[in-house]
């Protein structure tokens, strides 16, 4: 893999990221690995009322997402969370189990559906949810991004807006030496 992509589907600032990746990855024939990165484990299981259905939804599709990681098929996994980002944040519509349901038959995944109810794909997600925080944390959240040859993942990029291509490189290009590099710790700025 030339990235290790780790997200929440419920993040928003997530999906812009992943379609940054996948710009660039398309643009440097990169190869992408989806895992899972909970943030309802990230908060203790603590969920707002509000997002209750969203978080299922989110919770159940990672599930899925591990599923066909450990089936050894990563495209299938890109596709439905392309599928989900694509009926949820494009569309404006809250992450929903009807959503998901969409999702994996557009992605053409029905056979493999089971997954989303089976909890025994918690121990999975859990595992990358925990190998992404020990890579990048303490003190981050969805997405988190690995590459080979870097000793640890970083949170982020974060960004507001999915950049053209020429720009997604760019920061591809200049993202990827800090990365590699143990003495780099942090680049922020506030969000407007």
């Amino acid at each position: 893999m030339d990235a290790t992509f780790f997200l929440d589907p419920v993040c928003p600032f997530t999906w812009r990221t992943s379609r940054w990746l996948v710009s660039v990855a398309e643009a440097r024939s990169l190869t992408i690995e989806w895992r899972a990165f909970s943030l309802t484990i990230l908060n203790g299981g603590r969920i707002d009322p509000i997002m209750q259905e969203s978080m299922t939804a989110s919770n159940r599709s990672l599930r899925l997402i591990e599923a066909l990681r450990a089936e050894g098929r990563g495209d299938d996994a890109g596709r439905f969370y392309a599928e989900l980002g694509a009926r949820s944040h494009d569309a404006g519509n809250p992450l929903s189990a009807g959503i998901v349901a969409a999702a994996v038959e557009a992605a053409g995944l029905e056979k493999s559906a089971e997954a989303l109810d089976d909890e025994r794909w918690d121990a999975a997600v859990a595992e990358s949810h925990a190998l992404a925080y020990s890579s990048a944390g303490p003190d981050i959240g969805s997405p988190v991004l690995m590459v080979p040859g870097a000793e640890r993942g970083i949170h982020g990029p974060i960004l507001t807006e999915v950049p053209a291509t020429a720009d997604a490189v760019a920061v591809w290009d200049a993202m990827l030496p800090l990365v590699k590099l143990p003495a780099f710790h942090e680049i922020k700025r506030g969000r407007r």
